[in-house]
């Protein structure tokens, strides 16, 4: 059964959903986006990726196509008309179409796309209970990721080399200390201290992050802002990741080398329940 989807005002069976090859999402990656995780049919932090979509739009002077209110109320059709459980709603935003040129159009319409994923049993991630392996890689991406665009040619590279090396995920590492993962915020525990990345342009602001920190600091653990090296996380005594996809994750071996004891940490694994348990209440 085909998906439905939304393309600039309508809602369409997703074979049927076409836009410009003029578009500059296409040409040059011209746009921004955002993913909203679903559980239980509800959206999961969607103010928070409302309110960061805003500022990315922001940043590139790109108008907003639409209010926040008619953003959310298109999230919650979509979910409803395709029978979303958990899953994901993805949104990207791009300046519009235009004649190819680097300058900024002045007459473009922006282009507005949404879609679903189904993804059953989201937060019950088998990952979850055994952790996941990360490689170290050079970080070589632009100077803004605090901006969500959709130029993510680099952290795909990233990816594949993670699975080449038969890991899951890969930690980019500039001027000798991690930024990022490839899709998510990056952290390692010592005693009953969280250390993870300050906020800056060298990594995206993750709603998930800012989410789990609160709750962090709320159950008494230590969190220091501030960059850390591979050597640290190695000799960390756990570690782990976060995103909207996949909450908290923990991260159980680096390059080879077991993180702590090689399993799933106590910090990881109780964040990873108070987050999904209070987004969940707060979900709409």
């Amino acid at each position: 059964m085909s998906r439905t989807v939304y393309v600039n005002g309508e809602y369409l069976p997703e074979e049927r959903a076409t836009i410009s090859i003029f578009d500059r999402g296409f040409l040059f990656a011209d746009g921004v986006y955002e993913v909203t995780s679903v559980l239980d049919g509800k959206l999961i932090d969607f103010a928070g990726h409302a309110k960061r979509l805003e500022r990315s739009l922001g940043e590139l002077e790109i108008s907003a196509p639409c209010s926040v209110d008619d953003l959310l109320e298109i999230h919650r059709r979509l979910v409803a008309e395709n029978d979303i459980t958990d899953g994901l709603v993805y949104l990207q935003i791009t300046r519009g179409a235009a004649d190819r040129d680097f300058a900024y159009p002045t007459d473009a319409t922006p282009t507005l796309v949404l879609f679903t994923q189904s993804k059953p049993g989201l937060a019950d991630s088998p990952a979850a209970r055994t952790g996941i392996k990360v490689i170290s890689i050079e970080d070589q991406r632009w100077g803004r990721r605090d901006i969500k665009t959709v130029q993510l040619l680099y952290p795909s590279m990233g990816k594949m080399m993670a699975k080449a090396a038969g890991a899951d995920d890969a930690w980019m590492v500039e001027d000798g200390a991690v930024t990022e993962g490839t899709s998510n915020n990056a952290y390692i525990v010592k005693g009953n201290t969280i250390v993870t990345r300050q906020l800056g342009t060298e990594i995206l602001h993750g709603i998930t992050r800012a989410a789990v920190l609160r709750f962090a600091r709320e159950a008494q653990m230590r969190v220091e802002e501030r960059p850390f090296t591979i050597d640290e996380a190695k000799a960390a005594d756990e570690a782990f990741i976060t995103s909207a996809s996949s909450f908290v994750m923990p991260v159980v071996e680096m390059d080879g080398a077991p993180i702590g004891t090689g399993k799933p940490g106590a910090v990881a694994t109780r964040l990873r329940e108070i987050y999904l348990e209070e987004s969940r209440k707060a979900a709409v």
